[in-house]
């Protein structure tokens, strides 16, 4: 689903203007991005968790020369799935079968 789609959706259900769900879409995006920086964790309810994880600097391997390169430390975000979201995907195994030949 693209940005518009999830903005056309999102109005639709709360019964606004596709203005105001942006709005709603784009803070919400900047207020989850800022809770991540400083280090907090944001849970959505029925959705799943979002969380910072801490990954160790590495060496790797350059697939085209196998020269051995650095790879440096960094946070990344980690998203954990809720039950609510997990038992809904699992309910209907023939629509997610369909959407992932896709």
């Amino acid at each position: 689903m693209k940005q518009a789609e999830l903005i056309a959706k999102v109005a639709g259900a709360a019964k606004t203007f596709k203005s105001n769900a942006e709005d709603v879409v784009k803070a919400l995006g900047e207020v989850i991005t800022a809770a991540l920086v400083a280090g907090d964790d944001v849970t959505i309810p029925g959705v799943g968790k979002l969380s910072v994880t801490s990954r160790a600097a590495r060496e790797g391997r350059n697939p085209s020369t196998g020269e051995a390169i650095k790879i440096a430390a960094k946070r990344a975000p980690k998203f954990g799935a809720a039950k609510a979201l997990k038992d809904a995907l699992n309910a209907a195994p023939e629509k997610a079968k369909t959407k992932a030949k896709k």
